[in-house]
């Protein structure tokens, strides 16, 4: 089925399960995730793809992609996978003694998208599992630390609603970009119960204005199916916002604004 790319820039929709330490989200591909995260990871354990400068483990019967690689593996094109799934682990030798009740639970994480048990293993000392169906339009990331959620989800509505600037001076030319800093994480744990419930954000209905940037977002529930996302979107978009992010430039921060 092709996918209009163009919607992942503009539409990002998250689901919080803080119980079992996961969110479902929409719009937010593998290449975001490492530039926000990027300095907390490790060594990736693929669980149901294949890359070309990826090393093989015989323990395992996996693939893995070493830290310095992961730029490169940024670059490759992961539609074609279909299925994108992978832990971090910290060192090689972890994967060397696994036993095999560990490997059937990583492996049915890979297969069935959910956790047997615990997802997070202290032999490999992994941060996360990513779990994604057509990178960007259904992906389940599990975080041993929450924190590393909001740090990422914060840098990524950052950069997409830089992104999404149009400034422009006369003649039509575009201005070089100024950069806007990360939603600091105290605005953002207080979307804590919104997230919950299933929040959408609306950078294609972000208003720019010389002193400000502001992203409406709407409660639109849980989705497991992303397409019908776009049905909630067209309903929700003609009613007035849930809470409003906005970025004040004058003073170069972050704000929440209830309805």
């Amino acid at each position: 089925m092709k996918r209009n790319r163009s919607v992942i820039t503009d539409l990002v929709y998250v689901y919080l399960n803080e119980n079992n330490q996961y969110v479902l989200s929409y719009g937010i591909g593998f290449e975001e995730f490492v530039q926000a995260l990027y300095s907390v990871m490790n060594n990736l354990l693929l669980l149901n793809s294949s890359f070309d400068e990826s090393e093989f483990n015989l323990h395992t019967q996996l693939e893995y992609v070493p830290s310095k690689r992961i730029y490169r593996l940024v670059k490759n094109d992961k539609y074609k996978y279909g299925e994108f799934c992978w832990l971090d682990f910290e060192e090689v030798q972890a994967l060397n003694e696994m036993s095999g009740q560990e490997l059937a639970e990583i492996l049915y994480l890979g297969h069935m998208k959910t956790h047997l048990k615990s997802p997070f293993y202290n032999r490999l000392g992994n941060r996360f599992v990513y779990l994604a169906r057509d990178d960007g339009w259904w992906n389940k990331v599990y975080y041993r630390n929450m924190r590393d959620f909001y740090r990422m989800i914060g840098e990524v509505i950052a950069l997409k609603a830089c992104e999404k600037k149009t400034d422009k001076g006369l003649l039509g030319i575009r201005r070089k970009q100024v950069a806007v800093p990360a939603i600091n994480i105290d605005v953002l744990l207080n979307l804590k119960q919104l997230m919950k419930e299933g929040l959408l954000f609306s950078l294609r209905d972000m208003k720019k204005t010389r002193s400000a940037l502001e992203i409406p977002l709407w409660v639109i529930g849980d989705f497991d199916h992303m397409d019908d996302i776009f049905d909630e979107y067209r309903k929700v978009v003609k009613t007035r916002f849930d809470v409003k992010l906005v970025y004040d430039k004058r003073i170069k921060e972050w704000k929440m604004f209830v309805n």
